[in-house]
């Protein structure tokens, strides 16, 4: 991918902080997806400068909220303050107890990479897209830990939790897809068995990014079964699909559903890689139906490119929450009396914004 997109220039950018700084470190030698997202972590780092908060207390029954939000052209809105935000909980306002800004919050990612046998035609670029994200969300500090999950037929810790970036993309270099998907048991194992980091989930706080295309033929769990796991261990998931153009499926669908029940989202770079060329799937052709030919210049200039903002904007995201915490009120019964799962919502008091919040809670979590 760095040899063969050596020249590659990107005009925007959907995430404001990045735009004005990409220039200044265009030419410093680095491979064009590291220039781009070393630049997404320097303009996080002046996204917002709030008061840091080294000595953290969290009551035992407070709720824990990141929220992210964008305005209607995708780029973060960063100015906000504890007024701007209302949470209500089953339909109930509640006070916000403790609020932050902070850009350099600690985490801990889990990494679930997708090596079924319907990976292998894109692995490459999905494979060096996910070595880069590692490196820049891991970059060698304390507060910033991670874990590698494989997920074929069987689900597998293939790292467990460290804060040694190399040791992730050492295994990731080697890996090879065949097989079935298990993803929902991939989540399960992320949720139940990867080795802890003191004080999660609150600081640091538990982040899932799944890299495949959202089917499963392997799990010995359900959909329902991983998003409950997920929710109450107070993890947000996002996804990279691997989902060619046109194909949004079901299998997608429920990735996306994981994504933003937890408060994460799906970003999707081959579903932008014909999106701007007039007649693609309604013109089709005696050799296939394709404007840039698989395999050619510019189809992997276009791949990696949309590659590259997707994996930039994700790496973003995870670093530019606000985190809100509530003492949920007594009032009122659980959305679901089975589970005794509750219903949240967060509301921003601003026009044509869009705001990314987990959407339920379970009261007694792990």
């Amino acid at each position: 991918m760095r040899g063969r997109m050596a020249g590659l220039r990107f005009p925007y950018l959907p995430l404001s902080p990045f735009t004005s700084l990409y220039l200044l470190v265009i030419d410093n030698g680095m491979s064009p997806m590291r220039r781009l997202l070393s630049c997404a972590v320097v303009g996080l780092t002046l996204f917002a400068q709030a008061p840091s908060s080294p000595n953290i207390r969290v009551q035992v029954n407070e709720v824990i909220v990141p929220v992210t939000v964008t305005d209607d052209k995708g780029r973060f809105v960063s100015d906000l303050d504890r007024k701007d935000f209302t949470i209500f909980d089953e339909g109930r306002e509640q006070k916000i107890e403790y609020f932050s800004r902070e850009r350099s919050q600690p985490v801990v990612i889990g990494f679930l990479i997708d090596l079924s046998a319907a990976s292998a035609i894109h692995w490459k670029s999905y494979q060096d897209g996910a070595i880069e994200l590692v490196y820049n969300l891991m970059p060698g500090e304390q507060k910033y830990s991670g874990y590698l999950i494989s997920y074929s037929t069987q689900a597998e810790i293939v790292v467990n939790t460290t804060t040694d970036p190399e040791k992730l993309t050492a295994k990731l270099r080697k890996m090879r897809p065949s097989g079935g998907s298990s993803l929902y048991d991939a989540v399960w194992m992320a949720c139940t068995r990867h080795e802890l980091v003191k004080g999660e989930p609150i600081e640091p706080r538990r982040i899932l990014i799944i890299i495949g295309d959202g089917h499963d033929n392997a799990s010995t769990h359900t959909l329902e079964q991983a998003l409950e796991i997920a929710q109450r261990n107070l993890v947000t998931i996002y996804g990279v699909s691997t989902s060619a153009f046109g194909e949004v499926t079901p299998e997608e669908e429920n990735l996306v559903k994981l994504a933003e029940q937890t408060g994460g989202r799906v970003v999707s770079p081959l579903q932008k890689v014909y999106s701007d060329i007039s007649g693609y799937l309604s013109t089709p052709k005696d050799a296939g139906n394709y404007v840039f030919e698989a395999e050619t210049g510019g189809y992997a200039s276009e791949l990696s490119k949309n590659l590259y903002q997707a994996i930039a904007s994700i790496a973003g995201e995870v670093t530019t929450q606000y985190i809100l915490r509530y003492i949920p009120s007594a009032d009122g019964a659980p959305t679901d009396p089975k589970t005794q799962a509750r219903r949240i919502k967060v509301n921003v008091d601003l026009p044509n914004v869009v705001v990314r919040a987990r959407r339920e809670y379970y009261p007694n979590n792990p």
